[in-house]
């Protein structure tokens, strides 16, 4: 278990913003399906990308790593190589495979780590049994076994629990002998993460016809065709340093694609309603000191961004109330929980509610010890927060920074930050 001390200091300088995870799980799936090399180049090689990586591997790809690139050579027939596939702490990771690996028709188990191990999957329960698909789950969490193939049809979907099921039925449905339906039955939330899934898939050869988010026509019999790519960088990490900016002496922030197709790309809009002044040029944002205040957050679109925008809200004057983020509760860690928690420790102001926060900025906040419940984007939303607290934030599993962002507590040293690291036990 890792300790992060850190000491309240302005971070000022420039940063490389990592690429994009959600772009990279969906290249790789792509990649994989295609016959022939594709080359993915610009790739960080964190927790999740590692665990997408190792389960495909599983399913008879072959994948060479190099610096910053993945060279992958799929197959637009894919051959098992292990029945047994985990997913480690990933989400993307299971949910994206599950449909693909039910094309197969052979029994295939899949395993997780942590939180993965209990959150829902009961979108592809309900098909499985609407199909007559065995599967078998350890009251209802993982390990899961499923022994069946997927048929082309019509697919009923709640759109407000996880769009990464849609993805998911995206990625295997064209691959089946039929042509099929996803029937959205709810209002669909993280349209832009389903966006990425068919930009991505059109990258690679397959098309989908969308019916304004609410039907998804997939024509079956196609063949994903190899394509080579690089990773844009990723927003949902550059609002920790945008965040860091704002509180501090400025941070400019580099690899960005301003036309990008990620939803967290509205952190940009959310800081400026926040008084963050932003400059934007080329691939860069350069984020000035600011003095922050409250506002309305809807998370709907944008959730992994709730955590940072709460703990900056809690040192700008006046209320942000952020809404429509109930699904935040089935992540890593039940995230309105644990943030509101853990900001409460270092005095801030904020009470939960059943589907977003409430919180009354102030201007520092005490400091003191907190946890990251074993949650990436908890750990590095308290830390870049820690240049308005008056004492030392002292961090418990401060390593759960690698599932996303491994060079995370590097980068943010070498942007000033004063800490000190240490481990205890294994």
């Amino acid at each position: 278990m890792k300790y992060v001390s850190i000491k309240p200091t302005k971070l000022k300088g420039q940063v490389q913003v990592p690429p994009s995870k959600s772009v990279c799980h969906r290249a790789l799936i792509c990649a994989a399906l295609a016959q022939g090399e594709s080359s993915i180049k610009n790739v960080d090689f964190s927790e999740d990308i590692e665990a997408t990586c190792s389960a495909l591997e599983a399913l008879g790809v072959d994948i060479k790593r190099d610096e910053h690139t993945l060279n992958v050579t799929g197959s637009s027939v894919i051959r098992m190589k292990n029945s047994n596939i985990h997913c480690f702490k990933s989400g993307s990771t299971i949910r994206f495979l599950i449909p693909i690996a039910a094309t197969l028709g052979e029994k295939v188990t899949f395993t997780g780590e942590d939180k993965l191990i209990e959150r829902p999957l009961d979108v592809y329960y309900d098909i499985f049994d609407r199909q007559k698909i065995f599967y078998r789950n350890f009251e209802g969490k993982l390990p899961l076994t499923v022994n069946g193939k997927l048929k082309p049809g019509e697919y009923r979907v709640k759109g407000n629990i996880s769009s990464q099921f849609i993805s998911g039925l995206l990625f295997a449905l064209p691959l089946l002998d039929g042509n099929s339906k996803i029937v959205v039955t709810t209002e669909l939330e993280s349209k832009s993460y389903v966006d990425i899934t068919l930009d991505m898939l059109e990258k690679f050869g397959v098309y989908v016809d969308k019916k304004d988010y609410k039907e998804f026509l997939i024509k079956g019999n196609q063949t994903y065709k190899r394509n080579n790519c690089s990773i844009e960088g990723d927003f949902s990490q550059a609002a920790f340093w945008m965040t860091a900016g704002a509180l501090g002496d400025g941070i400019i922030c580099s690899e960005l694609n301003m036309n990008s197709l990620q939803g967290d790309k509205a952190v940009i809009r959310i800081l400026k309603d926040m008084g963050v002044e932003i400059e934007e040029k080329g691939d860069t944002l350069k984020v000035n000191p600011s003095k922050t205040h409250g506002t309305y957050i809807d998370a709907s679109q944008c959730p992994d961004l709730v955590p940072v925008l709460a703990a900056l809200a809690s040192v700008s004057s006046g209320t942000t109330e952020i809404t429509n983020a109930a699904r935040l509760r089935i992540k890593e860690s039940d995230r309105l929980k644990a943030i509101s928690t853990e900001l409460n420790k270092l005095g801030a102001d904020v009470k939960e509610r059943e589907d977003g926060l409430i919180i009354n900025g102030k201007e520092r906040l005490k400091g003191g010890k907190v946890t990251s419940w074993r949650d990436h984007r908890i750990a590095m939303a308290l830390a870049v927060i820690s240049s308005k607290c008056v004492n030392p934030i002292i961090m418990e599993e401060a390593e759960y920074v690698k599932k996303s962002y491994p060079a995370f507590w590097q980068d943010f040293r070498q942007l000033g930050g004063n800490i000190d690291e240490w481990n205890v036990g294994k």
